[in-house]
């Protein structure tokens, strides 16, 4: 069973979740504007896989038999600048969520909640993924600054990503 903080943690969580799905899909919906296709659809992409990580601690909820109660999500920003600022922007999110998971991470441990524990850590490993995939993205942004021809072949770079297979 879960703690009464815990359930209230994972619940906020599951926000934050939702809220990162509807940031990249604001984030597309901003490449999409400016013909950035590719990007676009890299950012919806990433919409999707934020809706199967909610959707993996929805079920987990549900699994411990905790009464799911979903919070509003706040409205993504409107503007977000150029490409690199789009990606940028993107990072320090990711980076604001791998601490909010580390600070998750750290109560389940001081709860002795492996089973929650266990779930995290899923979520910590994927963090790294993020992080290092848009470090890359921004690296190659940073290195063609605004020659068009190299925005265009990252935009059509980033519009060949697949999506991921739904976490278990």
């Amino acid at each position: 069973m879960i703690s009464e903080p815990m359930q209230d943690a994972l619940s906020e969580q599951l926000n934050h979740e939702f809220y990162s799905a509807y940031l990249y899909l604001a984030l597309s919906a901003s490449c999409s504007n400016a013909e950035f296709n590719g990007a676009a659809r890299w950012l919806e992409t990433q919409y999707e896989e934020e809706i199967q990580h909610a959707t993996k601690i929805y079920r987990y909820l549900i699994d411990q038999g905790v009464k799911v109660r979903l919070a509003q999500i706040d409205q993504p920003p409107a503007e977000f600048g150029a490409l690199l600022e789009i990606f940028e922007f993107s990072l320090a999110h990711e980076q604001s969520m791998t601490a909010r998971l580390n600070d998750l991470s750290d109560q389940a441990l001081g709860e002795k909640d492996h089973a929650t524990y266990n779930l995290l850590q899923w979520f910590v490993n994927e963090q790294v993924e993020e992080e290092a995939t848009l470090g890359e993205i921004i690296a190659k942004l940073r290195l063609v600054k605004d020659d068009g021809y190299g925005l265009l072949m990252i935009d059509n770079e980033l519009g060949t990503r697949t999506a991921a297979p739904a976490p278990e």
